[in-house]
């Protein structure tokens, strides 16, 4: 099959969370599998083009985009995946609305940038114009959160005769139903659509605005979360559905919602070739992770006992993350004998509260406030633990990586951390990690502590370890039922009509 994937962000080019993993190591395993993909995301300022051997696409020239009253020139640019030189790459270059030091946020302020709606819907116009002539009469077009669900409504507003582009199956995934990419309907006319569509009852209203994860929603084939979990709750609760869950739930009910797990690199997230580590090793010959886990406690500056616990975290510092259970807990979890080592940026809050906790306590919290992707390799191999206590996880990748280094995870039973992780029963001597239900601060701590005391246990701990390395999270599986939603979705594409935009 002939695929078109579409996201704001693709490693190794453009990282901000585990979105672009995903994309990256999805497109990867789709041409392994032998299907054809092109990959389309914007030019940022902070890739480095001659790094990856990026160059404007021969004979093209700009690209005229009509947004609203007025075109937009925008430049092509193609590379190819490291690693997989067999998947295209093409980035949408525009100085104004990517050429800038951030990709989401203003570094400046801290901010999110005010033009969002603007800048993606101008990605997704000029990518199907640069789909046209780059990758033409794709079977699939996959696009990825609400940055890129306006390519489902242009696709069929704008484009839904032209023979160049076919009538390709849409697949619409949801890594995350917290970003709904709202804007006020007065926007629609800058973007190149009738401000009509926004009136109640249309695929784009959603409580007097616009959504642009609910245009995805309604407008793909099929939509797919990134976890079979996650698909459940988004569809059943409000707590987890945030005023999407009836038209959620209609989708799961026409079998147009489903769950696919994602997957994990093993070329890049695995203790035997792991090339940013101090040192490798396997589940048959430990000794590496002991000389990373000293390596990681000098480099943190923490105290150097090898036999004191240490939790390592790697997270987005967010709400939705649980880092107010973390808060509130942290000097019972310190009291319980366990160090922390947490790498991340995110609200202001918790960068203070974690910045107070290491000055604190020097010896056993580092908080290292940044984006370092080796050190995040480093606290995966060199932890004891990893402690993922999300109010929500659409799938979460970090409590994968850490079963395969060897690393226990303790998370929150819900979305794909309650997928993935199976909870310790200590008279049996199974499970995979340590398992806690309730979203507070004491269910929390009693995961942790009952993590703590397994650590002291030796036989019992190496057994945890040796059955979280043994799992097969790689992208084999997940990949080849996301081929199978492609060929639903192509099969599906002849019957959409253009009414849904209105109806």
């Amino acid at each position: 099959m002939r695929i078109v994937m579409a996201s704001a962000e693709v490693a190794p080019f453009a990282r901000v969370g585990g979105l672009s993993d995903v994309v990256g190591a999805l497109a990867k395993e789709l041409a392994g599998m032998g299907h054809e993909v092109a990959v389309f995301l914007p030019r940022y300022a902070s890739i480095d083009g001659e790094a990856y051997g990026i160059r404007e696409v021969e004979g093209l020239g700009p690209l005229s985009v009509p947004m609203g009253d007025h075109d937009e020139e925008v430049t092509l640019y193609e590379g190819r995946m490291p690693g997989a030189e067999s998947v295209a790459v093409y980035f949408i270059g525009h100085e104004g609305y990517f050429g800038r030091e951030g990709i989401y946020v203003d570094p400046a302020t801290g901010e999110g940038y005010p033009d969002e709606p603007l800048r993606y819907a101008l990605f997704s116009r000029a990518l199907i114009l640069a789909m046209r002539e780059v990758a033409p009469r794709p079977d699939a077009v996959h696009l990825n959160d609400h940055h890129t669900a306006m390519v489902a409504a242009y696709l069929q507003e704008l484009h839904d005769e032209d023979a160049r582009i076919g009538k390709p199956g849409i697949i619409f995934s949801i890594h995350n139903l917290g970003y709904q990419g709202l804007f006020d309907r007065k926007l629609l006319p800058e973007i190149g659509l009738s401000e009509e569509l926004g009136i109640p009852g249309s695929p784009f209203e959603f409580h007097g605005s616009v959504s642009s994860l609910k245009v995805g929603i309604e407008l793909a084939d099929f939509v797919n979360t990134v976890s079979e979990r996650y698909a459940v709750e988004i569809s059943s609760t409000p707590e987890y559905g945030l005023g999407l869950e009836e038209v959620l739930a209609e989708r799961r009910a026409d079998g147009r919602l489903v769950g696919i797990l994602n997957g994990v690199d093993y070329s890049v997230w695995d203790p035997r070739v792991d090339e940013l580590i101090p040192e490798n090793y396997a589940p048959g010959d430990l000794m590496g992770k002991t000389t990373c886990k000293q390596a990681l406690l000098e480099r943190s500056g923490l105290d150097g006992d090898p036999s004191t616990p240490l939790i390592g975290i790697v997270s987005r510092l967010a709400d939705q993350k649980g880092f107010d259970l973390l808060r509130e807990a942290a000097g019972s979890v310190l009291e319980l004998g366990a160090n922390f080592v947490i790498l991340g940026t995110g609200q202001q809050e918790y960068h203070e509260f974690l910045q107070g906790m290491s000055e604190r306590h020097p010896k056993r919290v580092a908080a290292h406030l940044t984006f370092d992707n080796q050190l995040a390799h480093w606290i995966e191999a060199g932890s004891d633990m990893f402690l993922m206590p999300s109010r929500y996880e659409p799938c979460g990748l970090n409590q994968m990586y850490s079963l395969r280094y060897g690393t226990v995870p303790i998370v929150r039973s819900t979305g794909g951390l309650a997928d993935t992780v199976e909870d310790y029963e200590p008279a049996s001597d199974t499970g995979t990690g340590f398992v806690f239900q309730d979203y507070t601060a004491v269910a929390m701590l009693s995961a942790v502590a009952r993590a703590v005391k397994a650590h002291g246990e030796a036989r019992a701990w190496a057994g945890l370890m040796a059955r979280g390395m043994a799992l097969d999270y790689s992208w084999r599986a997940s990949a080849a039922k996301y081929a199978g939603l492609y060929e639903r979705a192509r099969e599906a594409a002849p019957s959409r009509r253009s009414r849904r935009l209105t109806s």
